[in-house]
C-alpha cells in the first residue's frame, strides 16, 4: 500500500498546525460560525444532531494494522469508544469534542491518514474494488491509478469550491464492484484492441435526490492522458454548474441539462487546450505509482491438497461451512482467499465497530493478511490474502470477536446509515430500522434460501445508505414532524444498473418489517428457476408487489 513520502507528511502536518489556530480562534470567538463552516468542513468536521461528526480519509479502502491500532486509540482516548464505517470506504467519530480535533488529526497524521477533503464541495475519496488487485476477474489493478488521482485532486486550488461534493470510483474488474456508474465520474480500467491501458469514462451519475445513472462520454482515454481528461470535465463543470441551488449544483444536473453529447463535447474542446501539458502522465510516473502496490510475499502451496482439506473441514463443521459459502471470495492466487469480515452482527448498528474490535482486527491482519486490512462499500472489513490452510483457523478467532456472522450477501448483509440517531440532515432514524429487520428475519435457513439480496436504508434523501440501488430500499421521510418510510423495489449497483422504483405510500416504523416479510413472501412464492429477487420483480412487475403490499386484510 501507499506509504507517506517527506512531502506528504509535510503537508499533513501543516495543515494540522492550521486547523489548531483556526480551531482556537473559533473557540476564543474570534472567527465567526459561517467562517469558521468552510475551515471545518475542509478538514472533514460536520455539527451533527447530538455532537461533531469527524470523517476520517480512507484512501480506496486501504488500512494497515499500524493506523488500525490509531483508530483504536483514537475512539478510546477521544470518542465513545467505537467508530462507524460508511459506505464511501471512509471511517467516522460521532462524538469527538470540537476542541480535541486538531489532537485527532495529529494523532492521525503520526500514522498517516487524514480527514482531508471527507467533505465540503470538493473532489472527495476516491474509492475502488475492495478486492483490488487479488480479484480473479480482475484484468488491471486500479490502486495505483486512485493513488495517482488522489495526489492529483489533494488540495487541488481549482477544485478546492466545486459547485457541489464531487465523487470519482474506479473499478478494473469485470464485475462493477464500486458502482461506477452511480458517482460523478466512474472510470472503468480497460485495454484496447491494440492492447493499451485506459479508461471508459462515465459521467453524470449519482443518487440522493435526483438519482441518475452515469453517461458514457468516452469509450476510451489513454491512461496517460486520465489527469487532463479529468481536468477538462471539472473545469466544464466549475464553470457551468449551478452555484445557486445546492439541489441542482451536482455535475448530473448539468448532464442532463446539456444532454451527454453536448457535454462531451464541451469536454473534448476543453481537453484540446491542455491535453499535452504538466499533468500528462509518464510511463515513470505511472510505474512509480504502480511499485507501492508490489505483491506481498504469497508462499506456493500444494493448491489440491489445501482445497481438500478445506472440503473435509467444511463438512465436519456445517457453522464453518456456511462461513466459507457466505463470506469467503476466490483470490487470483492459487492457495489464498479474501476474507470478509461481518459488522453486521444482530443489535449492532450496520458498520460499527468498537476501540476492541479494531485492535483485533489489526491483529488479525497481522497474523493472517500481511499486516493489511480494507473497508468496504457494503460497511464490512475484508482481509484480502489469507491462506486457504488457515481459514479454518482464523474463523475459529473470529467467531467470540463477533466478525464470523455467515450472511454475507443477503437480506442481512443490509446497509444503512447512521440516520436520526446521528445525523442532523435524517428525516428519520436507520438503524432501528435496520434491527427490527434484523430480529424478524433471523432464521438463516430462511435467508439463505432468499439468495443475495441487497437491502440498503437511508435516512434521507441524501442517500448515503444508497436505498436507490438496492433490491429492497428503505428511505425515511417526515410527515408533518413524524417518521415514515418508503419502500422502494428493484435497484441493481454493478453491471446492470437499475435505479428503485418508489412502492406507494410511506409506511410508519412499526409497519415497516410486515410490509418487507410480504414482499419477500411474494418473491418466494412467485419465483421461478432459481430467479434472482430482482428477476422475479421484473418478470412480475412493480404493481403486483404493490398490489401484495397495499391489499386491505380480510
Amino acid at each position: 500500500m501507499y506509504i507517506y513520502d517527506k512531502i506528504d507528511q509535510q503537508i499533513i502536518e501543516d495543515r494540522v498546525t492550521q486547523f489548531r489556530g483556526q480551531t482556537e480562534r473559533y473557540l476564543n470567538g474570534e472567527i465567526r460560525e459561517e467562517e469558521f463552516l468552510p475551515l471545518r468542513l475542509q478538514n472533514g468536521l460536520y455539527i451533527q444532531r447530538l455532537a461533531p461528526m469527524l470523517r476520517i480519509c480512507i484512501p480506496y479502502g486501504m488500512l494497515s494494522s499500524k493506523q488500525l491500532r490509531a483508530l483504536a486509540e483514537v475512539t478510546r482516548k477521544y470518542d465513545k469508544g467505537y467508530a462507524h464505517f460508511t459506505t464511501r470506504q471512509n471511517i467516522q467519530l460521532n462524538w469527538p469534542a470540537l476542541e480535541n480535533v486538531p489532537d485527532i488529526l495529529a494523532d492521525l497524521a503520526d500514522v498517516e491518514m487524514h480527514a482531508v477533503q471527507t467533505s465540503g464541495n470538493c473532489i472527495r475519496n476516491f474509492t475502488t474494488d475492495q478486492f483490488a488487485g487479488v480479484a480473479k476477474d480482475e484484468s488491471i489493478d486500479p490502486r495505483p491509478y486512485c493513488e495517482i488521482m488522489r495526489q492529483w485532486a489533494t488540495f487541488h486550488p481549482e477544485f478546492a469550491f466545486l459547485p457541489r461534493k464531487f465523487k470519482i470510483a474506479v473499478c478494473g474488474s469485470e464485475t462493477d464492484r464500486a458502482a461506477v456508474r452511480f458517482h460523478d465520474i466512474g472510470l472503468n480500467l480497460i485495454q484496447n484492441e491494440q492492447g493499451e491501458t485506459g479508461f471508459q469514462v462515465l459521467v453524470g451519475g449519482g443518487l440522493g435526490r435526483t438519482p441518475v445513472i452515469g453517461s458514457v462520454i468516452r469509450e476510451f482515454i489513454p491512461e496517460k492522458d486520465i489527469l487532463t481528461y479529468l481536468d477538462a470535465i471539472l473545469r466544464v463543470y466549475n464553470l457551468n454548474g449551478d452555484r445557486n441551488n445546492k439541489y441542482k449544483a451536482r455535475i448530473k444536473i448539468l448532464v442532463r441539462a446539456l444532454g451527454p453529447e453536448e457535454f462531451a463535447k464541451r469536454v473534448e474542446a476543453e481537453w484540446q487546450h491542455i491535453k499535452d501539458g504538466p499533468a500528462t502522465l509518464t510511463e515513470e510516473e505511472i510505474e512509480r505509482a504502480k511499485g507501492f502496490f508490489t505483491e506481498p510475499n504469497y508462499q506456493s502451496f500444494d493448491a489440491d491438497q489445501a482445497e481438500q482439506a478445506l472440503s473435509d473441514q467444511a463438512s465436519q463443521d456445517k457453522a464453518f461451512g456456511r462461513w466459507l459459502e457466505r463470506n469467503i471470495t476466490e483470490h487470483r492466487v492459487p492457495g489464498y482467499r479474501s476474507v470478509t469480515l461481518s459488522l453486521k452482527p444482530i443489535g449492532v448498528p450496520p458498520g460499527d465497530v468498537t476501540s476492541s474490535q479494531l485492535d483485533s482486527i489489526a491483529d488479525l491482519a497481522d497474523e493472517f493478511s500481511f499486516g493489511e486490512a480494507r473497508s468496504t462499500h457494503e460497511q464490512n472489513i475484508v482481509l484480502a490474502d489469507v491462506e486457504t490452510a488457515r481459514l479454518y483457523e482464523l474463523w475459529q478467532k473470529l467467531k467470540p470477536l463477533g466478525f464470523a456472522t455467515p450472511t454475507l450477501g443477503t437480506l442481512l448483509d443490509m446497509i444503512c446509515c447512521p440516520g436520526g440517531d446521528f445525523c442532523s440532515l435524517a428525516n428519520a432514524k436507520s438503524i432501528p430500522i435496520a434491527e427490527a429487520i434484523q430480529r424478524k428475519f433471523d432464521d438463516l435457513d430462511y435467508v439463505y434460501d432468499l439468495g443475495e439480496l441487497d437491502l440498503n436504508i437511508s435516512g434521507c434523501m441524501n442517500a448515503c445508505g444508497h436505498h436507490h440501488i438496492g433490491d429492497i430500499g428503505i428511505l425515511g421521510v417526515d410527515k408533518k414532524g413524524e417518521e415514515f418510510y418508503q419502500v422502494q423495489l428493484g435497484g441493481c449497483q454493478s453491471n446492470n444498473a437499475q435505479l428503485a422504483k418508489v412502492l406507494g405510500p410511506a409506511f410508519n416504523r412499526d409497519e415497516v418489517p410486515d410490509v418487507i416479510e410480504k414482499i419477500l413472501s411474494t418473491f418466494v412464492e412467485k419465483r421461478v428457476d432459481g430467479e434472482s429477487f430482482n428477476e422475479t420483480y421484473h418478470r412480475l412487475g412493480h404493481d403486483h408487489f404493490k398490489e401484495v403490499v397495499y391489499a386491505k386484510d380480510n
